[in-house]
C-alpha cells in the first residue's frame, strides 16, 4: 500500500487537510477549475473525473467546461449533482449524490448511442496528490489509496473491463488517441492516476461509490451502500424555479483556487483557467456571488468575501481585478462589500467575520474620498491611478473599467485629466453607490458600539446624499444624471440614474420623475427591461456590451432600489420581468447569459456573450427575495401574495421553507410551524425569538390571524392597544381601520 506523509507544495494544508481547513460539509465538491463534473475530496487532493473516449472519431474528452457538458440541477455544497455529457453523438446522464459528509455516490445512464456501445468507454480516473498512488485490490472490487492515516475508495458496480495506470489525466487522454481501447500495456494495479475503464455494452448505466475513512472495511461498506439520493432546495408556484437558478450557478461556479489555495465562486466556469490564468477575482462579480450564496450557503458567501479582502491593496483599495495573468490595482469598482456584508450578517451574524473585513472596508471608504475626490468636492470620479502596471492602466479605458461598465455611453463625453487620472464627469451610479456604503459602514461600527466614528461615516454619507439630491438631478429631463466639470449634464442615461433609489435619495417628487424614465418605452421601457441606456439614445442600436443589452447588476440595483422606496408594484414588475428574461435561456439551454437582448428582435446570446456566468442569478435571485427577503431597511420580509414553496432557504429564523397556499402563509423549519396567517401582503421585520414574536403588518392590511408555534402567549399588542387570543393560540388581528403607519402596523407579542 502506498502510504503519503508528506506535505506537498502544490496543495495546501497538511496531508490531512490540504484544502485549507474547509468545513467537512463541503470536503467532497466539484472543485476543479478545468472539470465541472470530477468529484475532488479537497482535503486530501483526491479526485474521480468522467473520461469519454469515441472509437468513431477517435477522440477522448474530459468534460472541460462547454457545449459538450451541461450543468444540470445541483445545491451548492454538493450534496446533490447532476449534469448532461456529449460526446461523438453518445449522451449520458451523470449524477453525483453525498449521503454524508465523507461518502459520494456516483452513477451515469446512457440517453443515447451515438455508436455501438462496445465501442464507446467511459473511464472514471482517479486522481491523487503527487507522490501518492491509487491501488486496484481484484479481491475487493475496489480502488484504495492510504494518505496519513486517511483512507480513499472508490467502490464500482460493474467491475471494470480494465484498469489502466498513468502518470496524469493527459497520460490517459492520449493514449486513449493514439492507441484506442484495445491497447493493453498500460494494464496496471498502481498508478498516479488509475483509470477504471467500461464500455457501455457492458455498463450502459453504472454506478460507484467514493469514500474517504480512517478504518479501510468501514470505508469501503460505506462506498458500496444503496444510493441515497439528496432532495434540493427549490421554488414552484410564483416564481418557479428562481431558487433553483441561483442555487444551481452558484453551486457550479464555485471552485478552488489553486494558485492562492482557496475556494471562492468564479464568474464562469468558462473563463477561469483559459483567460485568467488560474483565478479571477473581478471586485463587483465576486462581492455579488456573495450576496447570492448568502441565500443558501454561508460558508460560500464568506469564502467570496475573504478572496475580496484578501486583495486589498497598501494603498487602501479594493482592485477591479486579480486574475493569475494580471492586476489592476490602479482602479477599483463601485464599492459595495459593505452592504454585501451587512446583507449577509443579517441571514447569518458573524461578529468574527465583521471584525476581520470592517478594517478592510473603512480604509477602502477613505480611499475614494482621497484618490477619487483630491480637490474636496464632495463628489468622487472614476479614475486610474498612478500605480502598478495592470493592462490599460493610466487610460481613459481604465478609467471606464472602474465603473464596471466599460463601454457605456455615459462615460462617452467625458474625458481624461492626465494630471489627477480622473474622468472630468461625476458618475451618479458611483455616487450613489458609495453613499449608500457610508450608510451600511456606519451601521457596522454602531453594531461594535463604535459611535463616534459611526456619526463621522454617516455625516459623510449624508453630506454625499445632499448633494447627489441637488447637484446630479437634472429638473429638464426630471432624471438623476452624471454631470462634467463644466456644469453640462451627461446627455446619455442609464439604469445608474435609479441607483439613488438603494440609498434612498430621492425625493417624492424625484421618484415620480424617475418612474417615467422607469416606464417610457422610448426610455428604459419597453420589451425587455433594463437597457443598459435609454432606447432612444442613438448608442442603443450599437447592441455590444454596455451600450444596450439589458445587464443583471442594473436590474437587481434597480429593484432593490424600489423596495427601499416603497414602490412594491414596480419592484414586483421588474423582478418578474427579469426572472422571465433569464428563465427563457435558462429553460431551454441551461444558458445563465452574462447579459440579454433588450428584446426579441436582437440576438439572445452575442459572440462575447458568457453563458454561464455567475451574476446571471441576480435575475432570478429578485424572483426569490420577492416572496422573502432580509435587507437593512425591511428588515426580515415575508409575502403571502400568490401560491409558493420556496426554500430552504437563509433566514434570521434558520433555514426555512416558506409555502403560501389558499391565501394562508406558513414559515416552516425543519417541518415545524414557525408562523402562519392568512393576512395578505408583505410582513417585514419579521423577527421569532425565543420568548418574543415582532413584525409590522402589510399595508391595507385585512383582519384575520396570526398563529405561532410557541408556548401560551401571555401579552400581544398591536401599537399601543391589545390584541385578543383565540382558543387555539392564534393571535386576532382585528382592529386594522387605523393602521397609518409602521407604529400602528406593528405587532408584538410576549410568551408565557
Amino acid at each position: 500500500m502506498v502510504c503519503c506523509v508528506i506535505p506537498l507544495p502544490d496543495h495546501p494544508g497538511s496531508p490531512a487537510d490540504r484544502s485549507g481547513g474547509i468545513a467537512a460539509h463541503r470536503a467532497f465538491g466539484t472543485w476543479s477549475p478545468d472539470h465541472p463534473a470530477a468529484m475532488v475530496f479537497l482535503p486530501l487532493g483526491l479526485s474521480v473525473t468522467p473520461v469519454a473516449f469515441a472509437a468513431s472519431t477517435g477522440k477522448s474528452t474530459a468534460f472541460p467546461a462547454g457545449p459538450d457538458l451541461r450543468l444540470g440541477s445541483r445545491s451548492v455544497e454538493a450534496a446533490r449533482i447532476e449534469a448532461g455529457m456529449t460526446h461523438a453523438g453518445t449522451v449520458l446522464d451523470w449524477q453525483w449524490d453525498k449521503p454524508d459528509p465523507f461518502t459520494a455516490q456516483g452513477r451515469w445512464t446512457t440517453r443515447a448511442h451515438g455508436e455501438w456501445g462496445l465501442r464507446f468507454w467511459v473511464c472514471l480516473a482517479l486522481g491523487a496528490p503527487a507522490g501518492c498512488q491509487w491501488r486496484w485490490d481484484t479481491t475487493a472490487g475496489a480502488a484504495m489509496i492510504r494518505i496519513g492515516h486517511r483512507w480513499g475508495v472508490v467502490a464500482p458496480d460493474p467491475a471494470p473491463l480494465m484498469v489502466t495506470g498513468h502518470a496524469d489525466l493527459d497520460g490517459l487522454t492520449d493514449e486513449l488517441e493514439a492507441r484506442g481501447y484495445f491497447f493493453l500495456e498500460s494494464r496496471k494495479h498502481a498508478a498516479p492516476l488509475l483509470a477504471l475503464r467500461f464500455n457501455l455494452e457492458e455498463a450502459a448505466s453504472a454506478r460507484f461509490g467514493f469514500a474517504v475513512g480512517d478504518d479501510l472495511d468501514e470505508t469501503l461498506a460505506r462506498a458500496r451502500q444503496p444510493d441515497r439520493p439528496a432532495t434540493l432546495p427549490g421554488q414552484t408556484g410564483a416564481g418557479a424555479g428562481a431558487l433553483d437558478a441561483v442555487r444551481d450557478v452558484i453551486g457550479w461556479n464555485t471552485l478552488f483556487d489553486p494558485v492562492n489555495r482557496r475556494p471562492y465562486t468564479g464568474l464562469s466556469r468558462n473563463w477561469t483557467t483559459a483567460k485568467f490564468g488560474g483565478f479571477g477575482v473581478w471586485l463587483n462579480d465576486v462581492l455579488f456571488n456573495a450576496l447570492l450564496a448568502s441565500t443558501l450557503e454561508p460558508e460560500v458567501a464568506r469564502d467570496n468575501l475573504l478572496a475580496v479582502i484578501a486583495g486589498a491593496t497598501p494603498q487602501g483599495n479594493l482592485p477591479c481585478l486579480l486574475t493569475g495573468n494580471d492586476a489592476w490595482i490602479d482602479r477599483s469598482q463601485p464599492p459595495i462589500a459593505a452592504f454585501v456584508l451587512a446583507m449577509h450578517v443579517a441571514r447569518w451574524p458573524d461578529p468574527a467575520l465583521v471584525a476581520r473585513v470592517l478594517p478592510v472596508l473603512l480604509r477602502g471608504w477613505d480611499w475614494w474620498w482621497r484618490m477619487r475626490d483630491p480637490d474636496g468636492t464632495g463628489m468622487v470620479r472614476y479614475g486610474t491611478s498612478d500605480i502598478g502596471n495592470g493592462l490599460y492602466r493610466g487610460t481613459k479605458l481604465g478609467a471606464k473599467d472602474e465603473s464596471a461598465m466599460d463601454n457605456s455611453p455615459v462615460h462617452d463625453q467625458a474625458t481624461l485629466d492626465p494630471a489627477t487620472g480622473l474622468l472630468d464627469s461625476y458618475d451618479v451610479g458611483l455616487n450613489a453607490l458609495l453613499a449608500l456604503e457610508g450608510e451600511m459602514l456606519g451601521d457596522l461600527l454602531a453594531a461594535q458600539g463604535r459611535m463616534e466614528q459611526a456619526s463621522a461615516v454617516r455625516a459623510k454619507a449624508d453630506a454625499l446624499k445632499d448633494a447627489i439630491r441637488t447637484r446630479l438631478w437634472d429638473p429638464a429631463r426630471r432624471v438623476f444624471a452624471n454631470r462634467l466639470l463644466d456644469g453640462r449634464f451627461v446627455d446619455s442615461l442609464a439604469p445608474t440614474s435609479f441607483y439613488p433609489m438603494i440609498a434612498g435619495i430621492p425625493t417624492p417628487e424625484q421618484i415620480d420623475g424617475l418612474m417615467v424614465h422607469l416606464h417610457d418605452p422610448a426610455g428604459f421601457g419597453g420589451p425587455a427591461r433594463l437597457p443598459s441606456v435609454r432606447r432612444d439614445d442613438p448608442a442603443f442600436g450599437d447592441q455590444v456590451y454596455w451600450r444596450g443589452r439589458v445587464w443583471p447588476p442594473m436590474n437587481w440595483f434597480t429593484w432593490a432600489g424600489l423596495r427601499r422606496m416603497d414602490r412594491a408594484t414596480e419592484a414586483a414588475a421588474l423582478a418578474s420581468e427579469s426572472h422571465a428574461l433569464f428563465y427563457g435561456p435558462w429553460e431551454a439551454n441551461r444558458h445563465a447569459a452574462e447579459n440579454f437582448a433588450p428584446g426579441p428582435e436582437y440576438p439572445a446570446i452575442q459572440p462575447d456573450t458568457d453563458t454561464f456566468y455567475s451574476w446571471s442569478a441576480l435575475m432570478p435571485a429578485m424572483a426569490v427575495a420577492e416572496v422573502a427577503d432580509v435587507t437593512p431597511w425591511e428588515g426580515f420580509s415575508l409575502s403571502n401574495g400568490n401560491d409558493v414553496t420556496l426554500g430552504p432557504v437563509a433566514t434570521p429564523c434558520g433555514m426555512c421553507t416558506v409555502d403560501v397556499a389558499g391565501g394562508v402563509l406558513r414559515l416552516l423549519r425543519e417541518g415545524s410551524t414557525l408562523l402562519e396567517t392568512d393576512i395578505r401582503g408583505r410582513f417585514t421585520h419579521v423577527r421569532i425569538d425565543r420568548d418574543r414574536l415582532h413584525l409590522t403588518l402589510p399595508r391595507d392590511a385585512a383582519a384575520g390571524y396570526i398563529r405561532v408555534d410557541r408556548r401560551k402567549t401571555a401579552m400581544a399588542q398591536q401599537g399601543d392597544g391589545p390584541l385578543k387570543t383565540a382558543t387555539d393560540g392564534a393571535i386576532l388581528i382585528l382592529h386594522t381601520a387605523d393602521v397609518t403607519d409602521d407604529a400602528t402596523r406593528r405587532i408584538d407579542v410576549v410568551f408565557a
